[in-house]
């Protein structure tokens, strides 16, 4: 057989299902691969109780399970727990696997499922987390990056005469400082030909514009 983890980790898993038979046949095929399994909760509820309690690195949710089924418990652990999810299932219908897809599902097995497909599957559910794990970093940091670019637009009020501007809240302030808090730009002063001209007439020949 193929050996597709790395062995050198070993990766936590939780299974919830309520035949203990299935339970303990996946518990041993884990074992097999170099797994170990962290728990297995016997219906929806404890299913997510274990998942809080647990912080397993993986889940084997079955989906026929009392109180909850595996759907509803795997949207309650991810709506506060982000944790790869393979659903082992019967159902193979288009808008079954849609409506888990939709929900975050990493992977999915079919009953019953052997040792080399459950090694697989862990290998997909692990990289996929990986990539979606990635992803959100990167979109963070993006939107971090788009909420410190500030950017004017639209008309802005500006006195014809001392050039002060109104701002969002009606009050006039100076160009500058309205400026360096809608953007990134920052301000040195210097004066222009013009001014020099005009306030320091005797000494624009020294002067170096």
């Amino acid at each position: 057989m193929d050996n597709y983890l790395d062995t050198n980790s070993k990766i936590n898993i939780l299974i919830a299902d309520d035949n203990p038979v299935v339970a303990k046949t996946l518990e041993l095929a884990l074992e097999r691969i170099g797994c170990q399994t962290v728990g297995v909760a016997t219906d929806g509820e404890i299913a997510v109780s274990m998942a809080f309690k647990l912080r397993p690195d993986l889940i084997l949710m079955d989906i026929e399970m009392p109180t909850l089924d595996g759907l509803q418990a795997t949207a309650q652990i991810l709506e506060d727990y982000s944790v790869p999810i393979i659903i082992i299932t019967s159902h193979q219908e288009k808008s079954f696997v849609q409506k888990a897809s939709k929900l975050g599902v990493a992977a999915f097995l079919t009953k019953p499922p052997k040792t080399a497909e459950i090694e697989r599957a862990i290998t997909i559910a692990l990289a996929r987390h990986g990539d979606l794990e990635e992803l959100r970093r990167l979109n963070k940091k993006l939107q971090k990056a788009l909420d410190e670019i500030n950017t004017l637009r639209g008309i802005i009020p500006i006195c014809a005469s001392c050039k002060k501007i109104r701002g969002d809240k009606g009050y006039w302030e100076q160009i500058e400082h309205y400026i360096s808090q809608h953007s990134s730009a920052a301000f040195s002063h210097g004066i222009c030909p013009d001014c020099a001209r005009k306030q320091y007439p005797e000494m624009i020949d020294k002067m170096k514009f």
